[in-house]
């Protein structure tokens, strides 16, 4: 078993930047993949980025391509997500992942235009 728990999340102006961080305890979630996802309001839970094992391999969704960028540091177990210029659809709760198996409580973004 795999418990992450998401942090980083808050208000922020249309253009500004938050940093999300995802910190892994219990089971070690060595060789998983670790996704983001977001889920705004009245929508379905969309795919964000994701990370390699390594932190070597990264991808990113179009929406989100050239703001966001994932990394990871494996000695603190913990995944970050960089997100800048941001803008007001970008308001979801987000979600981290390690293999699309185990997920976080998720944290909320709110980005005001």
């Amino acid at each position: 078993q795999v418990q992450l728990v998401e942090s980083g999340g808050g208000l922020v102006q249309a253009g500004g930047s938050l940093r999300l961080s995802c910190t892994a305890s219990g089971r070690t979630f060595s060789g998983y993949t670790m996704g983001w996802f977001r889920q705004a309001p009245g929508k379905e839970r969309e795919f964000v980025a994701r990370i390699g094992w390594t932190g070597g391999s990264t991808y990113y969704a179009d929406s989100v391509k050239g703001r966001f960028t994932n990394s990871k540091d494996n000695a603190k177990k913990t995944v970050y997500l960089q997100m800048n210029s941001l803008k007001p659809e970008d308001t979801a709760v987000y979600y981290c992942a390690a293999g699309s198996v185990f997920w976080g409580q998720g944290t909320q973004v709110t980005v005001s235009s």
